[in-house]
């Protein structure tokens, strides 16, 4: 199979607060194209030994694969979370135009 050039990557946050600051460092270092921001979504997790919660925000970040370790060293340096969410899915396909942008956008 081949490596994914672009992919998409999901990052949580507890505060609203929190989710705009790490979108635009992310943007402004020019490590992401884009990123949305989902909301007050319910997550569930194991914490600590046991069944957790919490209201969080939901970060969809898109870039270069080839950038995936510079985004997780630095929203590892900017999150407030011990252990945030930082994982990387493959884009696989899609608009040229837009994944032609997402080069430019990140150079």
């Amino acid at each position: 199979m081949e490596t994914a050039r672009y992919i998409v990557i999901l990052i949580t946050s507890d505060s609203i607060e929190e989710a705009d600051h790490i979108a635009r460092v992310l943007l402004e270092k020019k490590k992401v194209a884009c990123v949305n921001i989902l909301r007050g979504i319910d997550s569930y997790f194991w914490w600590e030994g046991k069944v957790d919660s919490a209201r969080e925000n939901l970060l969809i970040a898109k870039t270069r694969a080839s950038l995936l370790p510079e985004v997780v060293a630095l929203v590892r340096k900017i999150h407030s979370y011990d252990v945030p969410e930082v994982i990387a899915l493959p884009i696989i396909g899609g608009n040229q135009d837009y994944l032609e942008w997402i080069d430019r956008s990140t150079a």
